[in-house]
């Protein structure tokens, strides 16, 4: 893995990776995400996966209530993506996907498929079973200190012309206090997990290694 702020090597076929070096505010990485989506669509830059952290921050899916927002303690976005609300900080990995669907297939289930997919094969890494709910957006973890479960990574995404933005994030050690803010993705009945919570110590700069592995076992 190149070190974080790095720009990696394009394999051909393969998008170019990006490690932020510092938090990214949550504006400018909407604005860096939709000139970037506007770029591949020209083919004057390549695909990108792009993994960074933001200052606290509560961001709003196309489908997310006024009473999803309990408490807004931090600043406030609609984000454009699908899905309801979210929230993003530090301690957590967000990966911003930017991939050229008509090249790899117009199918927008099979593609949340694939992110879920690597979320869930990311985590195996770090022994720690991710899953699939019927009816939940996001991969969820069985909390059995808590004897329930509860949610790890959220999904969410856009697609502008058949080219992918938005994407997953992973939560490895933020404040889960922050998330009373919010009802995440709409479901008040679980909780919210991290890798920390559930007692595995990674560091940031391991997820994103594990991530980046991983990403070549499901998009080839």
């Amino acid at each position: 893995m190149n070190a974080p702020g790095s720009t990696g090597q394009v394999a051909p076929g393969q998008p170019q990776w990006e490690f932020a070096a510092a938090p990214v505010p949550y504006a400018e990485a909407l604005a860096r995400m939709e000139a970037r989506v506007a770029a591949i669509r020209a083919g004057t830059a390549p695909e990108l996966v792009w993994l960074v952290e933001h200052p606290p921050t509560y961001t709003a899916g196309t489908s997310a209530t006024p009473e999803g927002l309990v408490d807004a303690r931090f600043p406030v976005f609609r984000a454009g993506r699908g899905g309801q609300w979210t929230y993003h900080g530090p301690g957590q990995v967000t990966g911003y996907v930017m991939l050229d669907l008509a090249e790899r297939g117009r199918d927008i289930r099979a593609y949340v498929h694939s992110l879920e997919d690597w979320v869930i094969r990311t985590l195996w890494r770090f022994s720690v079973v991710g899953e699939r709910r019927e009816g939940r957006v996001g991969i969820w973890v069985a909390d059995k200190a808590r004897g329930t479960e509860a949610k790890i990574g959220a999904i969410g995404v856009r697609v502008t012309r058949w080219v992918s933005w938005h994407g997953v994030a992973l939560n490895v050690d933020p404040d889960l206090s922050h998330f009373g803010g919010i009802v995440p993705c709409g479901i008040s009945q679980h909780g919210v997990t991290s890798l920390h919570d559930q007692g595995v110590l990674a560091t940031m700069e391991e997820v994103q290694a594990a991530m980046q592995a991983c990403w070549a076992e499901v998009f080839g």
